[in-house]
Formats: structure tokens, sequence, C-alpha cells
């Protein structure tokens, strides 16, 4: 990669390829986990990640390239770490570490999709700023819901 329309193409697969892996993980999440508030979080933020990965598909069609995952380490490392939390973890310290995993994961799209989001902006692809932009607000309203859950029920 050399130029930021090439880092730009890179890392939108790297999202596809992560929201991918996140829909594949995130039923099993549901299932271990015991808060029923934390499980209507996850089952609500995997639908909204299906729907994610609807519009990164637009996304991709925005700059004529089609809609494939590229491996990304970072997120099969963060969902390794979370399948492990679900192994290893029981009762209060299960829930909080698998809701400490799943704000990680957030963490790391929230990084992804604003720098995504920024570079279509310089690269004067306005369609695409305002999808990435819808996809950012969605994680940063995932992670504060999950920081208010933490807060108020799992943590204590």
């Amino acid at each position: 990669m050399k130029t930021l329309a090439e880092l730009f193409e890179h890392t939108l697969k790297d999202v596809y390829y992560a929201e991918n892996a996140i829909v594949k993980a995130l039923p099993k999440v549901s299932k271990t986990v015991k808060n029923t508030e934390l499980k209507k979080a996850v089952d609500h933020h995997l639908e909204e990640t299906k729907g994610q990965i609807e519009t990164l598909k637009k996304v991709f069609k925005t700059i004529n390239v089609k809609p494939e995952g590229e491996k990304c380490d970072a997120t099969d490392g963060l969902l390794k770490e979370t399948d492990g939390l679900m192994t290893e973890a029981q009762g209060v310290a299960l829930d909080a570490g698998v809701l400490a995993a799943c704000q990680a994961v957030e963490h790391y799209e929230i990084a992804r999709y604003g720098s995504l989001r920024e570079w279509a902006k310089v690269l004067g692809n306005e369609k695409a700023h305002v999808l990435l932009s819808e996809i950012l607000d969605q994680e940063n309203a995932a992670n504060n819901k999950l920081t208010n859950l933490a807060v108020t029920a799992v943590n204590k």
C-alpha cells in the first residue's frame, strides 16, 4: 500500500472480515452470558452487525470493489480472548469479563471506522463518509450501552 486509497480499501476489507467474524461469534456469547440485559444487548448488536455488513457492501460499491474480507489478526485475537473468558470465567467474573471483552472489540471497531470515515472524506468519497459515520455512531452507542450495563448491573 502506497496511497490513502489503497489503505482505505485494505482497511475496509479488514472491517468486513471483522464484522463477519463477529456475527459468527455473538450467538455463543449470547448463550453464555447470564445477565438478561447483557444478553439483550448482545442480541441487539448481532442484528445491528448484520446491518453493518450490508452497509459495508454499499461502501465497497462506492470504490467499485467486490465486497470481501481480508484476515484481521486483531479481531481474531480479541474473539479468541473472549472465547477463553467464556470457558474459564464463572459467576460474577463471567459476565464482567465477557462484557469487557465485548468492549475491547467495540473499541477496535471504533478506531477502524473513525479512520475509514476520515479517509473517505479526504478521498472525496462523501457517500462512504456518510455510510461509515452511521456505522461509527452505532458502534459508539453499543459501547456506551455496555459501559452503562457494566456500571449499573454487571460489575455489582
